[in-house]
């Protein structure tokens, strides 16, 4: 993640401000909020600042998914991307014990804590591509990106924040 970030501070961070920055890298999949709180970090924005563009950037996405994603795999399979509509299932399925386990608090958790592979893309891909009800996979994913925005607020402002100077 860190060439990636290095990456878009020497080229398109260079065109934007730091704001749109931390957000547009908040929204992108797999980087998502964690990314772009480290980002914020180190483009030496304001705590809170950092918070705000990065929580929004990373729910924007969302409601898009949960509504979507599954038309665009059936479209994607149908129009010769079938291998990228299958590894998309695959994934849903291969993280779907873990949120079905919990329920309501599996994909909250699932969301929250910023590990590889989880987040809100993810998070809301389960829930789209199983049919999770809507107002209720919503309100977890939220609370799951409020818990990895505090979780990476920590990381990246206090203890990464302390070693990146």
């Amino acid at each position: 993640m860190n060439s990636f970030l290095e990456w878009w501070m020497a080229g398109i961070g260079q065109h934007i401000s730091r704001e749109l920055s931390v957000m547009i890298v908040s929204m992108i999949p797999l980087i998502e909020e964690r990314g772009g709180l480290i980002l914020a970090r180190a483009l030496q924005l304001p705590m809170w600042t950092g918070v705000f563009w990065a929580v929004l950037g990373n729910i924007i996405p969302i409601p898009f998914i949960l509504l979507l994603i599954k038309k665009l795999i059936h479209w994607m399979a149908d129009h010769h991307m079938g291998r990228l509509a299958g590894w998309i299932e695959r994934k849903a399925e291969k993280n779907k014990p873990k949120i079905d386990k919990y329920g309501f608090w599996g994909l909250a958790l699932f969301v929250g804590i910023p590990l590889p592979g989880t987040g809100a893309w993810t998070g809301s891909l389960v829930a789209s591509v199983f049919d999770m009800d809507l107002k209720k996979a919503s309100i977890s994913i939220l609370i799951g990106v409020a818990l990895a925005a505090v979780i990476m607020t920590v990381l990246s402002y206090g203890l990464l924040g302390g070693l990146l100077g």
